[in-house]
């Protein structure tokens, strides 16, 4: 009897397996951190090791079988999700040749080329596709093409993260809309390949498989995938989407006007839409949601999860030992001595991602400032509760640059992830951005949502939003502190004056970029 519905997310910091029952109940999950490590001949490269994180998935989807202890023949189905935006080449023999993890920033060189070619190339491209040459695919494509010759010759498909995971456990290649939006060599509208951008990039025009929308029955898992992973040859394997996109299946955000934030690694910012619009200032993303007739404005704040797993590994060894002593995580640690910080966190501030600009995307050197030589005050749960902050003040900024050309803001945001399990974080994300949030019981929202999908595709459910809505259950819900709220808005107007000073060193180049985008 078919019992059990996998996920496997491979996420910009992790790898992980989860297994839901057919209600929606998180009941296994294993994870395995990885790196995407710079090659120091190219400097912002991050390469994707497409054979040591296989291994590290295939673990990761053993371990949970292992765990739980189920049969795999009582898996129904299995679906994928991913970081968006990391690319795999292919040759021929559909053998992967090349590969980039998401925020590789090796291609100045093309970005620049592209922009001598016809400087209004990237507002042509995002005007059609969502998105810029500082994420999407056609740069590294082209850098391939110039640095790596012999390999581009060989190139002959190109996917995404989910799709190469599905490609390993079945043989069978295909891209989705959701993931391959973030590509710019997408027709937004049709939700199809635009082969015509990559001719007028001077690419092959020729290299896409077939688009497969998500919730499709891509195939079944083949002898080589089951001996890989342990999933019982000939499991169910339905097409997933990417990480933000099932992120809002999970948690049931799948009508227009429904927000969430995700927060991971990375934060995103999702704002769904049942028109395709774009910015005529190029600021913001639009995707493909993986719900049919329904698209998504997006905003990112780069890496919050990173800072904090920085932070964590630099500056507090002592919480961390506390933790392995008595079994507690190491972020409710610092979250309790945290919570005793004011709010404001004695007007200090920090500097990590920016309010997203998609057409002129940097990022100002790390920076605290405004904190005074007294350790009562500035500690070291200080310097953590601004880094909390920090994140929460980028999200209001992504919120209102997408209500200023939209027009659309929602009356509650639901936030998942990571980072909704720390209460102290739900409740300054409230108070910063003055709306009511929403945390759902599974924290994995992502992983549901590849759940959600490949229960439809295997005939479990009829209804992919339908089924959404009936799965969410919730946590806790916070309402904004409006003494909090006050003051967190003259601290964020503050806050953009010394992240724009900031950026000016970096500008100036007396300081270096946490990350810029390619060609700028």
């Amino acid at each position: 009897m078919k019992k059990y519905l996998m996920a496997v997310d491979a996420g910009t910091g992790s790898v992980r397996a989860l297994l839901f029952d057919l209600k929606g109940n998180q009941v296994g999950c294993v994870h395995k951190e990885w790196t995407h490590n710079e090659d120091p001949r190219w400097p912002g490269s991050m390469d994707f090791d497409w054979t040591h994180n296989w291994n590290l998935a295939c673990s990761c989807i053993r371990g949970v079988i292992d765990e739980t202890k189920i049969d795999p023949k009582e898996i129904a189905a299995v679906s994928t999700t991913c970081m968006r935006e990391g690319i795999v080449l292919y040759d021929k023999d559909g053998k992967e040749i090349w590969a980039c993890a998401n925020v590789d920033a090796r291609a100045n060189d093309e970005v620049e080329e592209l922009i001598r070619m016809d400087p209004e190339l990237e507002k042509e491209v995002y005007l059609e596709s969502g998105q810029t040459f500082a994420l999407d695919a056609i740069p590294r494509i082209l850098w391939v093409k110039n640095k790596m010759p012999d390999v581009y010759e060989r190139v002959f498909l190109v996917s995404m993260f989910n799709d190469w995971l599905i490609y390993k456990m079945t043989g069978k290649l295909a891209v989705e809309p959701s993931n391959g939006s973030t590509t710019g060599i997408i027709n937004l509208k049709k939700r199809t390949w635009n082969p015509s951008i990559m001719k007028k990039c001077g690419l092959k025009d020729n290299i896409f498989p077939p688009i497969a929308e998500c919730g499709s029955i891509i195939g079944k898992v083949n002898s080589k995938g089951a001996e890989d992973t342990g999933l019982a040859e000939g499991t169910t394997v339905v097409v997933g989407g990417g990480d933000a996109q099932l992120g809002c299946i999970g948690v049931g955000v799948v009508n227009p006007n429904e927000g969430a934030v995700f927060g991971g690694s990375f934060w995103q910012y999702e704002l769904n839409t049942d028109t395709v619009k774009t910015d005529s200032d190029c600021r913001v993303r639009v995707n493909c949601h993986a719900v049919p007739g329904i698209w998504q404005y997006e905003a990112l704040a780069f890496k919050p999860g990173l800072v904090m797993r920085w932070y964590r590994d630099s500056f507090c060894q002592l919480e961390k030992q506390e933790a392995e002593k008595t079994g507690r995580d190491v972020y409710d640690l610092m979250n309790e001595k945290a919570a005793e910080i004011p709010a404001g966190s004695y007007d200090m501030m920090c500097a990590f991602s920016d309010v997203m600009n998609f057409i002129s995307w940097k990022h100002a050197a790390p920076t605290f400032t405004n904190f005074e030589l007294d350790s009562k005050k500035f500690n070291r749960y200080t310097f953590y509760r601004a880094i909390l902050e920090n994140a929460a003040m980028i999200t209001k900024g992504n919120i209102d640059t997408v209500k200023e050309f939209t027009g659309n803001m929602p009356e509650s945001i639901v936030f998942a992830g990571g980072a909704s399990k720390s209460s102290l974080w739900c409740q300054i994300l409230s108070d910063v951005t003055g709306l009511t949030i929403r945390v759902p019981v599974v924290k994995e929202a992502t992983g549901l949502g590849a759940a959600i999908l490949a229960g439809y595709g295997a005939g479990i459910y009829t209804d992919i939003s339908k089924t959404a809505n009936e799965l969410v259950s919730w946590d806790k819900t916070y309402q904004p502190n409006e003494k909090n709220h006050g003051l967190y808005e003259n601290l964020y107007n503050k806050w953009r004056k010394v992240y724009a000073a900031q950026l000016e060193f970096c500008n100036k180049k007396i300081a270096k970029n946490m990350w810029i985008a390619p060609g700028l």
